[in-house]
């Protein structure tokens, strides 16, 4: 079954950073949106940032100014930069794919879920 394999997670001070990698096996991506989720406990899955094809970055406002996704396309592989992290960045990150971006705050009909990597902010 193709899906997403995330890696890039663990423990990080408040204030510190972490960069996440995606990467995609089976076919190329390059046609599809991309969005990095994450879930805390206890609490719902929310879509943190999406990357159309053309590169048209969306963020949710908990992290806007603080993250950055890009997309390496010859490499099937998605990132996230995290900056300034806080202790309510806390959750398992993963990715999905979908052919747009205009349900990434839900993650409604994307596909190809990756198992995720945990990111802990704790001092």
């Amino acid at each position: 079954q193709y899906k997403f394999v995330e890696s890039g997670g663990g423990l990080v001070q408040p204030g510190g950073s972490l960069s996440l990698s995606c990467r995609f096996s089976g076919f190329t991506t390059a046609h599809y949106a991309v969005t990095w989720f994450r879930q805390a406990p206890g609490k719902e899955r929310e879509g943190v940032s999406c990357i159309t094809q053309d590169r048209q970055t969306y963020y949710t406002d908990a992290v806007k100014g603080r993250f950055t996704i890009s997309r390496a396309n010859a490499k099937n592989t998605f990132y996230l930069q995290m900056n300034n992290l806080n202790p309510e960045d806390t959750a398992v990150y993963s990715c999905a794919s979908d052919a747009t971006c205009n349900n990434y705050l839900t993650g409604w009909n994307f596909d190809h879920w990756g198992q995720g990597t945990q990111v802990t902010v704790s001092s």
